[in-house]
């Protein structure tokens, strides 16, 4: 399931729903990403993020059905925000669940790694220089390498 949303998600009743009723499940990974207090160019204000609906969540539904293709997963689920976000705000939560851990473990990376490098938003940090756009990080590109299959 994916949902692209300005509002804030309640972890714990996301993560309620994806298990409700399944006795299938063994192992539930998750991750929650927030917006950081600091940043290279000094203390965050606000960060905004921005996409294009309908070719944001056509992207998520890529990334997730390559994790659906290559994990044997029982749910999945992808969270993303938009808009105008304070540190410590959410901004993203990705979980899966599998009948083993090892299976929602690596598959809940994967989706971290892609969306970080391959879902199109766009981050304007405010700091008190002004704001700046975040360009992309070799750090993530190098993250999300491991997984492209040869």
């Amino acid at each position: 399931m994916i949902r692209v949303q300005a509002e804030d998600f309640d972890i714990g009743a996301e993560l309620s729903r994806m298990t409700a009723g399944r006795s299938d499940i063994g192992g539930l990974a998750s991750f929650v990403g927030l917006v950081r207090e600091v940043t290279e160019e000094g203390a965050l204000k606000a960060m905004t993020l921005e996409h294009y609906p309908g070719m944001t969540e056509k992207r998520l539904g890529e990334i997730e059905a390559e994790a659906l293709s290559r994990w044997p997963l029982s749910a999945s689920l992808i969270i993303h925000r938009y808009g105008r976000l304070l540190p410590g705000e959410r901004i993203v939560l990705v979980a899966t669940a599998a009948s083993h851990r090892q299976a929602a473990l690596e598959s809940c990376q994967f989706l971290i790694d892609w969306l970080k490098t391959k879902a199109p938003f766009w981050k304007l940090e405010e700091t008190a220089a002004g704001g700046q756009w975040v360009a992309a990080r070799d750090t993530d590109d190098h993250a999300a390498e491991r997984w492209r299959k040869s």
